[in-house]
């Protein structure tokens, strides 16, 4: 039941129509609630600003921490039996490993990893299995035809990945049957929040204004900011909140035939170097090619010049092209797994930003300063859209409540300058400016010294 804080006339304004401010007007329609605007800078949904804007992304429950196993166990049961999400996932299990040459950090993760999987209550028995040897590796998932020099680590059949792009559309249909507006493109970019903790002493209101690039005012009852890694591009005091940090994507073009040899084959994910999927469709017309998606693992990329904000580039084109050591290492996954794709073009490459904590707790609370009529809902960490399912009943829960009940999730007294050491993460924090990057064809972009 709604509390005090919220009725069923309750009128709400969602900036942001990605992972989480789609799950949020979702969950808001699942309790009943009728007046939801969500904005958005891009033309269409999903969003070209949304992280989970890909191909696919790993769905999977595998967390030290037992409260986040839940709630992503309680995820896949979504994504198995919703309408909406089933025919967007596929359970194809997850390989997790190490390799000959990882940090022990990488290593101990994947034992901390093992044991925290076999002791939970609600992971289902024997969906774990320990591989010891690179023998053990290859005998569980024979598509993998190269060394896999020292592998060892773990298979989860419990697990698979969400075809990104066409849930979050699916999300979308569905939104709009149910009478959520959109507005989207000039009439959806958010320029401005009015008044802001400066003015509101001398423009008191009764809830907070969002002003968007067609020079409109949107007023809601309550606003909730859903803008995942550019949130402090609106709100600036949620940079110390999120840290807008990148990792490097490619896609290897494959064959119908090669795709379905490949056909089954689970997530592969070697915490020192990076992880891939199974071929996907290219769009080609006749669907002879294929696309395997490879990402390389790292502390993130940062993006700040001379400013104390990390943001993504503001230009796409500026997101085109990926650091040439990332390209190395996506060389080498497949080099150890599938050599003979190891020297094929990595094309439709990007950085994929995200908005990431210094905790890699989510911050689902009031913004101070706000009288409780702006909310922000981000701090995915890069781990964020297998919840699509549930996110956004967290954000319900709050403002039914009133108040932030899960201390992890609240609004944050200190501040993260992006430089911290997670302990589930290989390698260290550095600006995207001052790496070198390759782009599709032969282009380079220079530091920027």
């Amino acid at each position: 039941m709604a509390s005090k804080t919220a009725s069923k006339e309750t009128s709400f304004l969602i900036v942001g129509a990605g992972t989480f401010g789609l799950s949020t007007a979702l969950h808001l329609t699942n309790r009943g609630y009728k007046n939801i605007v969500v904005l958005d800078r891009g033309d269409d949904v999903p969003s070209a600003f949304s992280a989970g804007n890909d191909v696919n992304k790993i769905v999977r429950a595998d967390y030290e921490d037992p409260f986040y196993a839940t709630h992503a166990l309680k995820a896949i049961h979504a994504w198995r039996n919703s309408p909406i999400f089933s025919p967007h996932y596929h359970h194809s299990g997850y390989l997790v490993t190490s390799s000959a040459s990882a940090p022990s950090k990488a290593t101990s993760h994947v034992t901390r990893l093992i044991t925290a999987l076999s002791s939970h209550p609600d992971q289902p028995k024997s969906s774990v299995a320990v591989l010891h040897t690179p023998e053990d590796v290859q005998s569980t998932v024979p598509h993998l035809t190269g060394p896999l020099t020292g592998w060892s680590g773990y298979y989860n059949s419990n697990a698979g990945y969400a075809q990104a792009a066409p849930a979050l559309k699916a999300l979308y249909t569905e939104l709009l049957a149910r009478g959520v507006e959109f507005r989207l493109g000039d009439s959806g970019h958010a320029v401005s929040i009015l008044p802001d903790t400066q003015t509101a002493k001398a423009f008191p209101a009764p809830r907070p204004y969002i002003r968007t690039a067609d020079g409109k005012i949107h007023c809601a009852d309550l606003v909730i900011l859903a803008l995942g890694a550019h949130t402090a591009r609106l709100l600036s005091v949620a940079g110390a909140q999120l840290t807008a940090k990148a990792w490097a994507v490619g896609h290897v073009r494959v064959s119908a035939q090669e795709a379905a040899h490949l056909r089954g084959l689970p997530v592969v994910n070697c915490r020192d170097v990076g992880f891939f999927f199974e071929p996907v469709p290219a769009g080609d017309e006749h669907g002879q090619e294929w696309l395997i998606k490879v990402c390389a693992h790292g502390g993130g990329y940062t993006n700040r010049g001379r400013a104390a904000t990390s943001l993504p580039p503001w230009q796409a084109e500026e997101n085109k092209a990926i650091p040439v050591e990332d390209e190395m290492l996506m060389r080498r996954l497949l080099r150890e797994t599938l050599p003979e794709l190891a020297k094929r073009r990595l094309e439709r490459r990007f950085m994929c930003w995200c908005a990431d904590t210094a905790d890699s707790e989510y911050v689902i609370d009031y913004v101070p300063g706000y009288r409780k009529g702006l909310v922000l809902a981000g701090g995915d960490s890069g781990h964020g859209f297998k919840m699509l399912p549930v996110f956004g009943g967290w954000v319900v829960d709050l403002v039914e409540r009133g108040q932030q009940t899960e201390k992890r999730w609240r609004w944050k007294t200190g501040d993260s300058d992006g430089q911290e050491e997670l302990g589930w993460r290989v390698g260290g924090v550095r600006d995207i400016r001052e790496v070198q990057r390759m782009g599709d064809g032969a282009e380079a972009t220079r530091p920027r010294l």
